[in-house]
């Protein structure tokens, strides 16, 4: 019996290393295994992100599209600048056309009216003509009568005109000299005058709209030396 114990320390002194061993080797692989389940999670999970990684294409897609997008958006608004710009260029140029044609009109047909109220004067004038060389009336004194009736009545209807156009006969007798209005073309003794005062009217002038548009021909009173 106690020979039999003795073998049974022995056997378990001989089998313990190898007990141990086993062991130990079964916590290796368990280990082991847990490192490489852990590995294959992360890789599966996409934690690893190492420098190897490929690069972000879709951000870079993504700011290329938007690009593109505002260089479409800018040339619409290009095109859209242009087609303003010629649109008002064209009108301009519609409106200076216009313009100069209105003005052009104006020069041809500005003096219509004053035209139009000389054709009365002419119609005066040749009622007067004929009255005289009808010969209804042989006697001169009529015939003087009339014509000096038709010459009066021509004068008051110009005058008339003129001044409803504007144009207005200078009277300057007894006024002061003025250079924009007259022309001296003779000096006047000043008997009853100032000296430098308008004696005298050889030819009428005329002012448009209050401009000079003839000078009226004068004499000028001088003092007299004797």
């Amino acid at each position: 019996m106690a020979a039999a114990g003795r073998s049974a320390r022995a056997a378990g002194r001989c089998f313990s290393p190898l007990l141990q061993f086993s062991h130990h080797h079964l916590r290796y692989d368990r280990g082991l295994s847990f490192a490489f389940s852990t590995a294959a999670q992360q890789r599966s999970t996409g934690d690893d992100c190492g420098p190897e990684d490929p690069p972000d294409e879709p951000r870079h897609l993504l700011n290329e599209n938007s690009l593109e997008l505002k260089a479409t958006k800018l040339e619409e608004q290009v095109r859209v600048l242009t087609e303003r710009y010629q649109r008002a260029l064209t009108d301009s140029e519609n409106v200076r056309r216009r313009t100069q044609k209105f003005v052009e009109d104006a020069k041809i047909f500005g003096i219509q009216s004053f035209c139009r109220d000389l054709v009365e004067v002419a119609d005066i004038l040749e009622k007067t003509t004929e009255s005289t060389t009808s010969g209804e009336h042989d006697d001169p004194t009529l015939t003087l009568k009339k014509i000096c009736e038709g010459l009066s009545l021509i004068e008051s209807k110009l005058q008339s005109i003129f001044v409803k156009h504007g144009l207005q006969k200078m009277n300057p007798i007894g006024g002061k000299y003025d250079p924009y209005d007259h022309e001296i073309v003779c000096h006047v003794p000043a008997d009853e005058m100032q000296p430098g005062t308008v004696a005298l009217v050889t030819l009428d002038g005329y002012k448009l709209h209050g401009r000079t548009i003839r000078h009226a021909h004068v004499g000028v009173a001088v003092e007299s030396h004797e």
